[in-house]
């Protein structure tokens, strides 16, 4: 076994995945839609040319880029990429005289000779390429981040300069992150598993999938510097997220001096959105102070239909639901701070950042009820308006002291955060005949008046000792207090006289939760292997208070996270990697919270205090090629998975969402990332999960369920350098069937286009795109189970046109510091409602 890893054995295997990889580029090529045309005016093509492209060392150079340039004046006639073997050919090549251009990253651009091509065929001299750091000295060299970049715990998705980012709320933009879906009530899957931990700045967010989506929607897409994706985390962070860590980075001038960048953009798609951003930075001696600003407004539509049909006793009832969704969002955000070096070792700073948005919503509601889809009784209109408010703020304080130069340091972080959410929302039901104009009963007005507060507080510390040059130990400990206080203040009329206090409906819900962490990691590295083993330790307390009805939930437990990562380097260009990781999932506060909301009287929704938390065992293992291609296999199994699902209350005819506990989940994933080129001018990257999701669960509405499906879904981002200097991405997007409890998600697919192009010496950046060019965008389900008979289709407002301008102004030298902070984790539990 251990000869069959030797680097002599791994050009076959390399053969192999090379070939894979070429059958599924010409895929991803075919389904872009975007084919260039090039017209060159040839000549009788008869002649072939070939030859070969090695390293410094002799050893043949795979995917180098090689180029056919015409000798008179450099322009380029074809292109191509050398195989396994450095080896490259040009077919039908006009008579005429040529060079060869070789390309590949880390090397120095290399030329042949000028040569002949006449009717006989032409081997070319071996090209030697040498690597780009002999010419450091004399050359600039400027290196643009991948898209997409493979780290040793993570996927990087690097936004940046992305140009189908543009004018992108973040949420959009997190949608086109590898392996990332966000589902028709925002909540966001990674590699097909739900559950995920989503981290700003490397802090959690402490929201639901309500407000995170509300959250990330008014967060500028400009001001996002990259997307991380750690699906194993480490013990440092924090057990949550049983598909693993989304970490959302935000951009932070890092020049010296004064310097900044303002941004401006607009949209439109079915309605006109807008958006603008200020950043500056003043670095000066040993201060640092960098702050941004970012305002927009937004109005969007959803437009849904639910058909669901409810049999009991007195037979079967049939709901066709029609409903328009238009959204509208005033967001404002700020981030600012400063950092001081007190010393050449220590470096102390604080971050202020806050929300203050407004959101009001404007919903149609019409429901056709009858024995049959196609025959109405009567018809229930509801229309509803909800007005909300978002007041967030959040205060760290901040210290990192390296306590000599060998690497030993030690950081604490100390976090103060409070959200506010006020929201009202007023639901006017109108009772009509089968002619929609005949009343048959007074209307009915409800009102859910729902003002919710939230605070955080944590404190972190962080401890790092190389014990020599190959053993590291890192210590650390975090606690962290929650409180959340919601209280619904119910209100009905269903005679005419005016809203009461609906005694049914009010309450008020207060949870606490207290969270004890401590963790350690020891790592090693030998010649060729290095290995991680961590342990975290989670004390959690806590209480759910439903002080209306006097009906309290306590819990308090402790868990064990072990962790485990070995990396094996298999020759200079093959890496094996193999992870294990145990997390933990606690039901968001929303998700606990008891409260009935309702829609009309046969739709609502309806938490769940006894919720239990679930547990994940998961396991990775995966292969890199050159730093570059990604290929990995996952496994994990959830026990008590918790999974959203709607309900029928056969006795009410109602249907309600609501969240239970699953006995379990499997989940199987198949994952490859690669970048690739088909000529210097055409590069991008391409991401295929497969993966395959079962759910068990007994006596789920007298039922056992045993449910899976076989599901994959691939992107790609094709980037193109135009005449011009115009650059130009395309992203494509396709996902298959997915089984999700008791959901079947019908296909998904898109294409998204974009322009950029830079103009004043690069300082002012123009980018134009257009997202879901072609309309197909759809989020359709269906379930059937049991009791649950229901199909919805739901179109969102998806295909919208932007246009985004950036100025850079200021000196852009010398480079600063970059702080995170320590309540990340926390954050991505806190829900509002609509």
């Amino acid at each position: 076994m251990k000869m069959l890893l030797q680097d002599k054995y791994c050009p076959n295997f390399y053969t192999y995945i090379i070939y894979i990889r070429a059958f599924i580029i010409r895929i991803a090529a075919t389904i872009a839609l975007f084919a260039p045309t090039f017209s060159t005016a040839f000549a009788q093509t008869s002649t072939k040319i070939s030859g070969s492209v090695l390293n410094e060392a002799g050893k043949p150079m795979e995917f180098a880029t090689l180029s056919l340039l015409r000798a008179k004046d450099s322009s380029i006639v074809k292109g191509t990429m050398a195989d396994a073997n450095g080896k490259y050919a040009f077919d039908r090549i006009a008579a005429g005289d040529y060079m060869i251009a070789a390309t590949t990253m880390g090397y120095q651009k290399t030329y042949s000779a000028k040569f002949t091509a006449g009717a006989q065929a032409v081997t070319v001299a071996a090209l030697s390429m040498q690597p780009a750091s002999q010419s450091l000295k004399t050359v600039n060299i400027t290196a643009a981040k991948p898209l997409v970049e493979r780290k040793a715990d993570r996927l990087v998705m690097n936004v940046e300069n992305s140009i189908v980012a543009t004018g992108n709320s973040a949420l959009e933009v997190l949608e086109r992150a590898p392996g990332v879906t966000v589902d028709k009530d925002d909540n966001i899957s990674l590699q097909g598993k739900a559950g995920v931990t989503v981290m700003i700045n490397d802090k959690l967010t402490y929201l639901s999938a309500t407000q995170l989506a509300n959250l990330l929607r008014s967060t500028d897409g400009s001001t996002i510097q990259s997307i991380e994706l750690i699906t194993n985390p480490s013990s440092k962070y924090d057990a949550a997220g049983n598909s693993g860590i989304i970490n959302i980075k935000l951009k932070k001038n890092k020049q010296s001096g004064f310097n900044g960048s303002l941004t401006a953009g607009a949209g439109y798609g079915l309605n006109f959105r807008n958006n603008s951003s200020l950043n500056l930075n003043v670095k000066e001696g040993d201060w640092n102070f960098f702050g941004s600003f970012s305002r927009g407004d937004i109005k969007r539509e959803n437009n849904m239909n639910l058909r669901r049909t409810v049999t009991n006793n007195t037979g079967t009832t049939y709901f066709n639901q029609y409903t328009d969704f238009v959204n509208q969002v005033h967001f404002n955000n700020y981030r600012f701070g400063a950092d001081y070096n007190t010393s050449k070792r220590n470096v102390v700073g604080f971050i202020v950042s806050g929300d203050h948005s407004n959101g009001f919503d404007t919903n149609g509601n019409i429901t056709n009820i009858g024995p049959s889809f196609d025959r109405v009784d009567s018809v229930q209109n509801t229309p509803s308006t909800i007005d909300q408010s978002f007041r967030n703020i959040a205060l760290n304080l901040n210290d990192k002291f390296d306590i000599d130069t060998l690497g030993q340091s030690i950081s604490v972080d100390v976090d103060y955060s409070k959200f506010r959410n006020n929201s009202k929302g007023y639901y006017n039901t109108d009772f009509f005949l089968a002619d929609g104009t005949t009343r048959y009963r007074d209307p009915l007005l409800i009102a859910n008046i729902t003002p919710s507060k939230i605070t955080i507080n944590t404190q972190k510390v962080d401890y790092v000792k190389p014990i020599n040059k190959t053993l590291k130990l890192e210590l650390g400990a975090k606690f962290s207090f929650v409180k959340t206080d919601n209280d619904l203040q119910a209100k009905i009329d269903s005679t005419g006289s005016g809203l009461v206090d609906d005694a049914g409906r009010t309450n008020h819900f207060i949870y606490d939760e207290n969270i004890k962490a401590g963790y350690f990691n020891l790592s090693k590295e030998f010649k060729t292997t290095s290995v991680q083993l961590g342990l975290r330790a989670e004390h959690t307390k806590s209480k759910g208070d439903l002080i209306t009805t006097n009906n309290v939930v306590e819990r308090s437990y402790l868990n064990f996270f072990p962790t485990l990562f070995v990396n094996q380097k298999l020759g200079k260009k093959h890496e094996l990697g193999l992870n294990y990781s145990r997390r933990i999932d606690r039901p968001s506060y929303e998700d606990l919270n008891p409260f009935v909301y309702y829609l009309d009287q046969f739709t609502y929704s309806q938490g769940n205090p006894f919720l239990k938390p679930q547990y994940t065992n998961s396991f990775e293992l995966n292969y890199t090629y050159n730093k570059t291609i990604n290929l990995s296999f996952n496994y994990s199994h959830t026990s008590d998975v918790f999974t959203e699902i709607i309900l029928t209350d056969t006795a009410k005819k109602a249907t309600y969402q609501t969240n239970l506990n699953l006995n379990a989940q499997d989940s199987y994933s198949l994952n490859l990332n690669t970048p690739f080129t088909f000529w210097k001018w055409w590069t991008g990257n391409l991401t295929f999960t497969g993966f395959y999701n079962s759910f068990k669960a007994n006596d789920l509405l007298g039922g056992n369920l045993n449910r899976g499906r076989a599901s994959f879904f691939f992107k790609t981002t094709h980037n193109f350098l135009l005449p011009k200097e115009i650059k130009a991405e395309i992203v494509t997007f396709y996902q298959s069937n997915v089984t999700y409890g008791i959901y079947n998600i019908k296909p998904q697919y898109s294409i998204d286009l974009g322009f950029s192009r830079s103009f004043l010496s690069k300082k002012l950046n123009v980018k134009l795109a257009v997202s879901d060019v072609f309309w197909m965008r759809r989020n359709n389900i269906t379930a059937n189970y049991q009791t649950v008979d229901l199909d919805i289709r739901q179109k969102r407002e998806t295909r919208i046109a932007r246009i985004n301008l950036t100025y850079n102004f200021g000196n852009t030298k010398i480079k600063a510091r970059n702080r995170q902070t320590g309540a990340d984790d926390e954050s991505n539990r806190v829900k509002s409602r609509n």
